[in-house]
């Protein structure tokens, strides 16, 4: 199940325009997780496998055509970026290093996948991550090995499936029933899949309104 704009308040749809309509700014890069930014309110962060299209949603999100870097070029980001939102919000985007393949050699890869799974396991401010599907091709075995971290921190996370306007309806209606059951074996998955496009806007309403009800219910906004 996928919840539409008829599902969720309106207001809470048009405060989250107006949130992520506001000045989001790059604040951080982080090779490893010793050098990562002072915690501060609330993060969320968006995981996936190279190319799958994080760069281009965080964009979509924020109606910015180049805050998050994004390539033809698999494996760009090497580093965890975050993105500081409007002044009070008390809210940051980070931008994870995709995992799987990538153009890079082979220890820059085991570098930066190690990177992943420990900020995924030790950062407290974290409250959701979102786990990027590409709709064309659905889970692999790499998502599920990245969903057990998560599992096993007890941090929860959501899924998005990502480019739904390149697949035809019957596959992306295949591979979103495929996650939807594959979902029910990870206690920390969020139920509800949000099917976006960040080239033609689909879905980008309800992630920002499921990330503001996120910062309401943690009393950060």
């Amino acid at each position: 199940m996928t919840p539409t704009d008829h599902d969720i308040d309106p207001e809470l749809i048009e405060d989250a325009r107006r949130l992520f309509a506001g000045d989001w700014q790059f604040i951080w890069a982080a090779p490893t997780v010793a050098v990562l930014p002072p915690m501060a309110g609330l993060e969320v962060a968006f995981a996936g496998r190279s190319n799958v299209g994080k760069s281009s949603l965080i964009n979509a999100l924020t109606g910015r055509n180049a805050l998050a870097r994004t390539s033809h070029t698999p494996g760009r980001t090497q580093e965890l970026i975050f993105f500081e939102g409007p002044q009070n919000a008390n809210f940051r985007l980070v931008d994870m290093p995709g995992y799987g393949y990538a153009s890079a050699p082979k220890t820059k890869i085991l570098a930066w996948t190690s990177l992943i799974h420990d900020f995924l396991r030790g950062r407290a401010s974290l409250a959701r991550v979102y786990v990027l599907i590409d709709a064309r091709h659905g889970l692999k075995d790499v998502d599920a090995d990245v969903m057990k971290t998560l599992d096993s921190s007890a941090v929860s996370y959501q899924v998005v499936l990502t480019k739904a306007d390149q697949v035809k309806a019957s596959v992306l209606d295949a591979n979103l029933a495929a996650t939807q059951v594959a979902l029910a074996k990870h206690p920390a998955a969020f139920p509800e899949i949000l099917v976006t496009s960040s080239r033609t806007g689909d879905g980008m309403p309800q992630l920002r309104a499921a990330m503001l009800q996120l910062l309401r219910e943690r009393g950060a906004a």
